[in-house]
């Protein structure tokens, strides 16, 4: 079956679902009421493909798709658009923010090629008809995304501008000069003073990963997932010997945390 017959097959499926003899549940919605279903399967397509596992990659995306397009053929019912336009919308947008792809357009490298984007960006807000003069840099940055991410898209677009520390040794810098605020804080027992400057910390350090290729959410993910199946290790060790963590003392977890880490793959860091 082919993409477009798969996707006329799920719109049946969501006309019936919406129609007089269909789900009283799914009748009630409106794109309001769908908002935290798409986070929740947003976080579960994440969390599928991170895990490296095809077939639940596939099942979360189905997911999301669906109420996608659920959300699409309600807004249709409120005569607002329907699916098709918001897909020309995407491709007429996507066509002409690549215009070294599909026009005449060059840049010698990939920060050129960048700037040009968020320039684009800010033509197409100034152009959408709500007026109120030249849109803001981050007028596009969605306000509920979650902290660490929204530091880092916030790090990425001023980049873009040039606006960064010109080299990694002044970034490195810079880093040195937030542990000392954020430990003149903790000297001073300043807890408005410490979230501060723990908060300006730990932006500065999202942009340092940045300029190196790192993304401040997906390693922070990666490390708590590392954390949580040494973790559960510990805890099989311990009831191996018909133990219970909550029992032992400090020294006998670290043991089984050693232990816990010494069954990592050979990839594994170790000393981390």
């Amino acid at each position: 079956m082919s993409a477009e017959q798969s996707l006329a097959r799920l719109l049946g499926v969501i006309d019936r679902l919406l129609g007089p003899d269909g789900c009283p549940w799914d009748r009630e919605q409106t794109p309001e009421s769908l908002c935290d279903y798409v986070v929740e399967e947003s976080y579960e397509l994440i969390e599928a493909i991170r895990s490296g596992q095809p077939d639940e990659a596939r099942e979360e995306l189905g997911d999301v798709l669906f109420l996608l397009a659920f959300i699409a053929v309600l807004f249709e019912r409120r005569g607002a658009f329907d699916l098709s336009e918001a897909i020309e919308n995407n491709t007429a947008k996507m066509v002409r923010r690549h215009p070294h792809v599909f026009g005449d357009a060059s840049f010698e490298n990939q920060k050129e090629l960048l700037k040009n984007w968020e320039r684009i960006k800010r033509e197409e807000k100034n152009g959408d008809g709500h007026g109120g003069g030249p849109a803001r840099i981050f007028a596009s940055l969605p306000k509920g995304l979650p902290p660490l991410l929204r530091a880092y898209r916030i790090q990425a677009k001023a980049a873009r501008l040039g606006f960064t520390w010109e080299t990694d040794a002044r970034m490195e810098e810079q880093l040195r000069s937030e542990w000392k605020e954020l430990q003149e804080a903790l000297d001073r027992g300043d807890k408005a003073g410490m979230e501060e400057e723990f908060g300006d910390y730990l932006f500065a350090l999202v942009e340092y990963g940045r300029r190196k290729g790192i993304k401040a959410n997906a390693a922070l993910d990666a490390a708590n997932r590392k954390f949580l199946a040494r973790f559960e290790r510990m805890e099989d060790l311990a009831a191996g010997s018909d133990r219970e963590l909550p029992a032992l003392d400090l020294a006998a977890m670290n043991e089984l945390w050693a232990r816990a880490k010494a069954g990592d793959e050979p990839s594994g860091d170790a000393s981390s």
